[in-house]
């Protein structure tokens, strides 16, 4: 009995190191601007990806809400800050839809069983992907209006950078797995 209560311990120790490790390769991947066209790029949602991957649906659900919790505390973990703001006033901006985005992407890339069929594989971190972005449109769309262009403004700049993106997790799918049994 001891042994299990033991074990339970190191674990869940672990766990919390790892949750700590995803959320700070977060924090990293979102201040990194890479020159793309239309606009400049960061990792971030690469980052929910490799994360739902490589830790598993539960894991990766708990790094992304330990991250969300960072910046809502104020931390300086999300794009924008502290330069546009911090805390939950920065957190319920236009960008809380596509960070509320980030833990379903996290739980589906998380959930998806991945085969050899990169095609497979690549629609379905497509999908996991577009709920960022459905969410982050609903919600910039209720916060500025939708006679707006929520398209235009909160998607189409992004497209090609995220198709990037979601190609290169399609290819390092397989490298990315082999990490779950360090986990």
């Amino acid at each position: 009995m001891e042994f299990v209560k033991s074990f339970k311990q190191t674990s869940l120790i672990k766990y919390i190191f790892v949750a700590l490790l995803g959320s700070i390769l977060l924090a990293i991947s979102s201040k990194i601007k890479i020159p793309f066209y239309p606009v400049p790029m960061t990792m971030q949602t690469f980052v929910v990806l490799f994360i739902g991957i490589a830790f598993g649906w539960k894991l990766a659900v708990t790094t992304i809400s330990l991250y969300l919790f960072e910046g809502i505390i104020g931390l300086p973990v999300f794009s924008g800050t502290p330069e546009k703001g911090i805390g939950i006033v920065y957190f319920t901006g236009p960008t809380m839809g596509y960070l509320i985005g980030f833990i379903i992407s996290g739980f589906l890339a998380g959930k998806f069983i991945y085969s050899d069929n990169l095609f497979r594989n690549f629609l379905k971190l497509t999908f996991a992907t577009s709920f960022i972005y459905f969410l982050g449109m609903l919600w910039l769309g209720g916060l500025i209006g939708w006679d707006k262009p929520i398209f235009k403004l909160g998607a189409e700049p992004f497209l090609l950078a995220e198709l990037f993106k979601i190609l290169l997790a399609t290819l390092a799918i397989n490298k990315i797995k082999k990490l779950r049994k360090y986990i």
